[in-house]
């Protein structure tokens, strides 16, 4: 018997997995919930303070890559984080020229529509 934690949409299962003869495995007959899994801390501004201009998400999804980092000037349309959803990558791009405030994800996050991404000043 093999057990194993699998997480899907954010929620984590104990899965036990039984090998039979021949080879091959069947899925126990139940699988039980686990605790809901722990998520890293969001990286933030050195001095913790958010900036004036919020860059959200426009869609669900996953985080990809962060381009930017705290303190890094950008211009309008400079991207900042990369965003799969739909099996594409979708840039996220800074709304103004500013300086990056905070970068609120990490990569590997998965996030709703409308969460705050990073903030400008």
């Amino acid at each position: 018997m093999k057990s194993y934690t699998i997480t899907v949409n954010g929620t984590a299962y104990d899965v036990t997995v039984e090998e039979i003869a021949g080879g091959s495995t069947a899925a126990a007959p139940a699988a039980k919930k686990a605790a809901p899994a722990k998520k890293a801390p969001a990286k933030a501004a050195a001095s913790g303070a958010k900036g004036s201009v919020s860059v959200s998400a426009p869609m669900p999804g996953k985080i990809l890559s962060v381009k930017a980092s705290v303190g890094h000037q950008v211009k309008k349309g400079d991207v900042i984080i990369i965003l799969e959803a739909m099996k594409m990558e979708n840039e996220i791009v800074a709304p103004q020229d500013g300086t990056i405030a905070s970068i609120d994800v990490n990569e590997g996050a998965s996030v709703e529509a409308g969460n705050v991404l990073a903030t400008l000043n």
